[in-house]
């Protein structure tokens, strides 16, 4: 397959990516979060296609992107007053809600459950795109499955460039990690993945608010609801694993730096890739090692925000760079730290070495 890859500002970018959305098709496009492949929520077809495309199964539910909230009604059962209200507060914007669906919405676009989940996007292209095309977009991140999320249009290329018939290239991301999905079909609203809206957030719109167990422990036994959660997910070709005191686990205290240093100069030493996750400042702590910085400065409160939007990519340079071994810091430092640690922790195959 020949995959067009076309610049949003060029002319004729999403009329070409609209059609090609009506007739079927599949187009990765950008969103405030990440890139996602897009095809038509409400054609079984496009969301096998999006399955195909990424290797991802078949069992694991798409998020539907709308413009318009009186799209939700079109595609929910029922819509409780607390999903009014989170969709007052936070829409558009990067927050996902989950809604018993309507006979409408393909069992292929929701791995088979009875719910659907739907988000509207803040981002101007991705917007644009959904009122252009006049489809309800299913989209998962635009990367072969497992593998970091692309917050470019150059990380979709390398991902599925051939598998797909278009990429629509609007620059770099903002936010870097996915949107929080919130479950509204039981009696309190429970975080199946956290974002960038986080539990706080929420909790100001409509009080208490739960998050799935599964995704706070890591146990077989217990299964993840929300897309992403249940796989292998994020992870770098190499083996990465996180070092973090046991005592201080939100710091990147003198115990960690150290440990970090004898773990890859033994790694080195054994012929190993070796590359260290941190942030620009700790840049002299790590002598003569190869650095991958998430940050400027450890210290900055909003380090949260700019190691979100800097982890994808990073885990991505340390393929670049041939890594074969990885070790980071803990970046669980405010309040994007869970999301920002539930994503490293599952990029790491959840391998924490605690001093």
């Amino acid at each position: 397959m020949n995959t067009i890859i076309m610049k949003t500002t060029e002319p004729g970018a999403f009329e070409t990516a609209s059609r090609i959305l009506q007739n079927g098709g599949l187009v990765a496009f950008p969103t405030e979060t990440v890139y996602g492949l897009g095809g038509d929520a409400l054609r079984s077809d496009a969301s096998m296609k999006i399955y195909a495309a990424k290797g991802r199964p078949s069992d694991n539910p798409l998020i539907v992107h709308i413009a318009d909230v009186k799209t939700v009604y079109e595609l929910a059962e029922t819509v409780p007053e607390q999903g009014k209200a989170l969709m007052d507060a936070f829409w558009p914007g990067p927050l996902t809600l989950i809604f018993n669906k309507k006979k409408i919405v393909p069992n292929e676009t929701t791995g088979g459950l009875n719910t659907v989940a739907i988000r509207m996007p803040v981002h101007a292209d991705a917007a644009r795109l959904i009122r252009e095309s006049g489809v309800s977009i299913a989209a998962p991140s635009a990367n072969t499955s497992g593998r970091p999320s692309p917050t470019t249009a150059q990380h979709c290329i390398e991902d599925l460039n051939g598998k797909i018939d278009m990429i629509l290239d609007g620059g770099s991301v903002g936010i870097g990690i996915e949107s929080t999905i919130v479950d509204l079909t039981g009696d309190v609203p429970t975080i199946l993945r956290p974002g960038y809206i986080t539990k706080s957030m929420l909790e100001k719109v409509v009080g208490h608010v739960e998050i799935d167990r599964a995704i706070i422990e890591p146990d077989p036994a217990l299964r993840p609801k929300a897309p992403g959660m249940k796989y292998t997910h994020y992870a770098p070709k190499g083996c990465l694993s996180i070092v973090e005191d046991t005592e201080n686990p939100k710091l990147a205290t003198d115990a960690v730096v150290a440990k970090i240093n004898e773990l890859s100069d033994q790694a080195i030493s054994e012929g190993h890739t070796c590359v260290i996750l941190t942030t620009k400042d700790m840049e002299d702590r790590y002598p003569e090692k190869t650095l991958v910085f998430l940050g400027e400065d450890s210290k900055e409160a909003s380090l949260g925000e700019e190691v979100a939007s800097r982890l994808y990519a990073a885990l991505r340079k340390c393929d670049d760079l041939g890594a074969d071994v990885m070790y980071s810091e803990s970046f669980n430092r405010d309040d994007l730290g869970g999301a920002i640690m539930n994503r490293l922790l599952k990029a790491a195959g959840h391998r924490v070495i605690r001093v």
